[in-house]
């Protein structure tokens, strides 16, 4: 303790001044983005849990349709996730072999990280696939600044590290399908996360980011933007969430759903948050919960903020 107060009495502003000389000379604007990658996916899937209304879902108000977790759950967890997402940023920095190679070490990684996660939850099973997504923009994100990218190079690198993962790890079963996802795939060929991050997330570029630029352009507070955006992406995620915890049938119920919400106007109109309300009660008495959804909100969020470094709207 007296050695941590020495060295914050030892920096003061001059020196602040000084060091951030030093990594504007070394790194682009971009790079200093990609230094808070951890950082943002840590604000990423804190944000997203706190917000409400978000039907089936964990939120700041409400357990949606879980009665083994609530927002404490998530705090204990999202502890873990953010230590893994530092560590695994360092392990990308050091990382000296190819694309691959470093994926194979985030999966290695992941494995301990998810048992820790287990753990401090007392068996709950949260947060596993924001891990694995987020471990690997992670991982990409200290690889890039090891080499001198900036952030447009993260898409390309992750699909480069996840090239072949659909393949090498779901079509090569046989009967031998033992996790959730396996199982999915081989009863109804759903791809899940692991198709998500192979294809360079493609449901957060093509309808997340749109979704909160949208929002914020449209005046909404961070909470709604947060709200509209997890509704859009509702519309064309295959969430194997939903499909595990109900049928396939049901997913597609959850998209049509999601795109009536928006139609009505959503968060923006008293019609909208009306059908987000019969939308949080019809959820809970099926037990409907688009984790998957959830997962690519706090992608997206991280990918808005290296692209912006921070939000338009106030913080509250």
């Amino acid at each position: 303790m007296q050695e941590q107060q020495f060295l914050l009495q030892r920096v003061d502003k001059n020196e602040i001044k000084i060091i951030d000389s030093f990594y504007a000379c070394q790194l682009s604007s971009f790079d200093i983005g990609l230094q808070k990658t951890s950082q943002y996916l840590t604000q990423a899937i804190l944000l997203e849990v706190s917000a409400h209304p978000k039907p089936g879902l964990v939120t700041r108000l409400s357990n949606g349709s879980h009665q083994d977790m609530s927002l404490m759950t998530f705090m204990m967890s999202s502890a873990v996730l953010s230590k893994a997402f530092q560590d695994l940023q360092d392990i990308g920095m050091a990382h000296q072999g190819t694309e691959q190679e470093l994926f194979a070490k985030i999966r290695a990684y992941g494995v301990t990280a998810e048992q820790e996660l287990l753990r401090v939850t007392k068996g709950v099973n949260t947060q596993r696939g924001i891990l694995f997504a987020g471990g690997i923009i992670s991982g990409a994100a200290g690889y890039a600044m090891n080499r001198g990218l900036d952030c447009s190079a993260l898409l390309p690198l992750i699909k480069e590290m996840t090239a072949g993962l659909v393949d090498n790890e779901l079509r090569c079963l046989q009967d031998e399908a033992r996790t959730a996802g396996e199982k999915l795939y081989r009863d109804y060929g759903i791809t899940g996360i692991r198709g998500e991050v192979e294809k360079g997330f493609p449901s957060v570029v093509y309808h997340g980011l749109p979704a909160l630029q949208e929002a914020f352009a449209r005046g909404a507070s961070l909470n709604d933007a947060l709200v509209h955006t997890l509704l859009a992406l509702m519309t064309t995620v295959e969430d194997s969430n939903v499909i595990w915890r109900t049928d396939v049938h049901t997913s597609r119920e959850v998209q049509a759903i999601a795109a009536d919400i928006l139609a009505k106007g959503d968060v923006f109109t008293e019609a909208g948050r009306r059908a987000l309300a019969e939308a949080e009660k019809y959820f809970v008495s099926r037990r409907i919960s688009p984790g998957g959804s959830a997962d690519l909100l706090s992608v997206t969020i991280t990918f808005y903020l290296l692209a912006n470094k921070e939000f338009p709207t106030d913080i509250f």
